[in-house]
């Protein structure tokens, strides 16, 4: 027997007896924290990242890493009376302000309450900005640190519905994943060595555009809430930019933050294009591939290098959700939505409690009451843990978590491999519920020129000759990888299958619109219908 060096002789295990060996509390190791967004992502939005192993702890809430604007908290309009002075004492402790921020409007909706669609609920979010009170010296304000001082004063329950104001991204890949480099059996020539920009390849379609057909039933209406759409010959005349609120625009809609347009925002005139450039171009394109005869709503929400606040999502999908009513209530000045497919997503810091979180929970939910399938990206993080809001909706092996008849799921959607394996990057778990292809896909792109150049060019006989120029997309088409581009392409596919079973008619179509969904996220997903 090896004799333990640190006990004595006399007290040491008796030889017939096992060794007490203290089992390691194991970890999902899929279910790992993803890195969190760049310095430079953060800046845009005076972004902070919570360190559970630094923050301000309160007993009864386990922490996760997320990010989020600093100086700023959302609170329900519902219960602005209730929660503002909890906040406010809070806030006067650390030596902070609360005030109403002048450049959010706060927003107020009605629509069908899931749980009992006959009747209406109320929803709404103000926006606050945290700053130090004149004359007095403080910490940095801090949204977290605000938060969890009024849920010591008065419970946690006492908060619900406050939540931070969380740093929402979009989900293509931005840098070529090191495991989806290109690996041919022989060597590539160097000069055509990088194969793209940020993750999009140049490419040459040579195919036939997808052909539109006229038909006599209603079209397939998908919506997106993304960059935008640039310019395609494709696109052109299918992609619908122009919807509005009662002639409010919805989104943004400054022509010089286009991206689509203008794709070198942030470090301009550095030549380089930035993260996000061309990204609802692309998605646009594959669901016009994957449904040709379906319309296509456009607005533009996501910024030219991709980061955004989760209020501004927020605020431009209550006004989409407010068209959607209308429609459901039959007036004339409503907008039909059947797919709404979202590219970006974020984590939230509690992994078990989504409380703060109701809003967005029950904005998507209406919207699937009303007949409108949500389809959600699952994110490129490869980690399991759990992805907002994608995962909002029916986990597997969870039978309460399946909508009932009257209500459509949300699907959250991971990537496969051409080959139809999971891509690695593809988040995962029990709360994916979809898999399309999303590595390597071909689809549209503006015909943008960044300030990259060929690693070669020479003159022989009058002709140029040069290698592959990583971010010259003259022709019109890129390669590109992420579950922001298997969430569209899985809208395009529901959409297809609406199609062959759409009435020619709107009162039809209201009539019919749950029973219909359900049909196609029966056959798509491998969530069954109750």
């Amino acid at each position: 027997m090896i004799e333990n060096e640190n006990v004595e002789p006399d007290k040491q295990r008796p030889p017939d007896e096992k060794p007490v060996i203290a089992k390691p509390i194991m970890r999902d190791p899929m279910d790992r924290d993803p890195e969190t967004p760049s310095r430079e992502a953060l800046s845009q939005l005076f972004g902070r990242v919570l360190d559970p192993g630094t923050a301000m702890q309160v007993k009864g809430l386990k922490t996760r890493p997320t990010a989020y604007v600093g100086h700023r908290i959302l609170v329900p309009t519902e219960r602005l009376d209730d929660v503002l002075p909890v906040l406010q004492e809070a806030a006067k402790f650390k030596g902070w302000t609360l005030e109403s921020d002048p450049d959010f409007k706060s927003w107020r909706l009605t629509v069908p309450d899931p749980d009992q669609p006959d009747r209406r609920i109320t929803l709404g979010q103000a926006r606050y900005l945290i700053d130090i009170i004149p004359g007095q010296t403080s910490s940095s304000p801090d949204a977290w640190v605000l938060l969890q001082l009024a849920r010591a004063n008065s419970g946690i329950d006492a908060l619900r519905g406050v939540q931070l104001d969380h740093i929402v991204t979009p989900t293509p890949l931005y840098e070529p994943h090191p495991l989806y480099e290109p690996h041919p059996l022989y060597e590539p020539h160097p000069l055509y060595e990088p194969h793209g920009y940020r993750n999009r390849t140049p490419v040459a379609f040579i195919g036939n555009p997808p052909r539109r057909r006229k038909i006599k039933t209603l079209r397939p209406i998908v919506a997106i809430m993304d960059t935008g759409v640039g310019r395609h010959p494709w696109l052109d005349g299918i992609v619908n930019k122009t919807v509005t609120l009662d002639g409010a625009p919805i989104g943004y809609t400054d022509p010089s933050t286009d991206s689509e347009e203008h794709p070198d925002q942030v470090g301009p005139l550095d030549g380089g294009l930035d993260a996000t450039s061309g990204h609802g171009t692309f998605i646009a394109g594959l669901i016009h591939q994957a449904c040709p005869d379906a319309d296509i709503l456009s607005w533009r929400l996501i910024p030219s290098e991709g980061p955004l606040a989760e209020s501004e999502v927020m605020a431009t999908l209550a006004q989409v959700i407010e068209l959607v009513t209308r429609y459901f209530d039959g007036r004339d000045d409503g907008q039909r939505i059947d797919v709404l497919s979202l590219s970006y997503g974020f984590f939230h810091e509690t992994a078990a409690d989504t409380a703060s979180e109701l809003q967005l929970r029950t904005m998507l939910r209406a919207l699937s009451v009303m007949g409108t399938i949500v389809v959600c990206a699952a994110g490129n993080e490869a980690t399991a843990r759990p992805r907002y809001p994608a995962a909002f909706g029916p986990w597997r092996n969870d039978p309460a978590a399946v909508p009932s008849v009257s209500e459509l799921p949300i699907v959250s959607v991971g990537a496969l491999n051409p080959n139809g394996t999971e891509a690695l990057f593809s988040n995962t778990g029990p709360w994916v519920r979809a898999w399309t292809t999303g590595a390597a896909l071909v689809s549209t792109i503006p015909k943008f020129r960044g300030g990259y150049l060929p690693s070669a060019r020479i003159s022989y006989e009058g002709r140029v000759r040069e290698g592959l120029d990583p971010d010259d997309f003259s022709g019109r088409f890129a390669i590109w990888s992420g579950t922001s581009f298997a969430a569209p392409l899985l809208a395009g596919r529901l959409a297809s299958r609406l199609l062959s079973q759409m009435p020619s008619d709107e009162a039809s179509h209201r009539a019919s619109r749950v029973t219909l969904g359900w049909t196609c996220v029966a056959a798509e997903t491998d969530i069954v219908a109750p």
